[in-house]
């Protein structure tokens, strides 16, 4: 128990951390811790939803039907949604149309980057609240087939909204390098982490943006 206090304080409290920096560590911190249950449990979602429709499919060849199937894959897959927002804009994996904004002085580009963040912190906001009425009001009512509560369809709405919020403000104020990264990608050191991957290639895109459009101007 004392070992993984201590490696949790050394990865908190880095050497040269002021007590700002410890802070912003440890809420990152706990947020990674999160958001890596949450990885692991995606992966799950996506492996009961193959199982059940794959089951039913089964089913059907010898004229049977599990009644349940499709209630609790609909739920799974709204879940898996959730998260998958989530991830997305972490890893900035949302459809962005950059035609136009590449062509854009660095400064306007900036700007542009920060009402985009601003954007989803307000999107974040709207699913968190919005997300806990629905799930509290749906609570009353109950699926036909499993009898559950239907608002536990929306568990996930308030969730994703936390860690939109989350990975919005920490790009907003520039606080990414607190991450603990090597939590979510499963305390790899030696590898590159998926968001580096990406930033080496948005990187890329970038600079052949810009030799192309040297080439059209020679």
């Amino acid at each position: 128990m004392n070992s993984i206090i201590e490696k949790i304080k050394a990865e908190v409290c880095k050497p040269g951390y002021t007590l700002f920096e410890k802070i912003i560590s440890g809420v990152a911190f706990f947020f990674d811790c999160i958001y890596r249950a949450l990885l692991e449990c995606s992966k799950v979602i996506l492996l009961f939803i193959i199982v059940i429709v794959s089951a039913q499919v089964f089913c059907r060849f010898f004229s049977h039907s599990i009644m349940w199937s499709e209630e609790v894959a609909l739920l799974l897959m709204v879940w898996t949604a959730f998260i998958a927002l989530a991830i997305g804009v972490e890893k900035g994996l949302h459809i962005a149309i950059t035609i136009f904004f590449n062509h854009f002085p660095k400064k306007v580009q900036w700007c542009f980057n920060k009402i985009i963040l601003l954007s989803m912190i307000f999107f974040g906001y709207i699913l968190i609240v919005y997300g806990i009425k629905l799930a509290q009001v749906s609570m009353g009512n109950l699926l036909p087939a499993t009898q559950w509560p239907n608002g536990i369809k929306f568990i996930m709405m308030p969730v994703s909204g936390i860690f939109v919020c989350y990975f919005a403000i920490f790009d907003l104020f520039g606080l990414s390098k607190y991450r603990h990264l090597n939590i979510e990608d499963g305390h790899r050191t030696s590898e590159k982490t998926d968001q580096q991957i990406i930033d080496e290639m948005r990187a890329q895109q970038a600079e052949k943006a810009v030799a192309t459009e040297e080439d059209q101007n020679v």
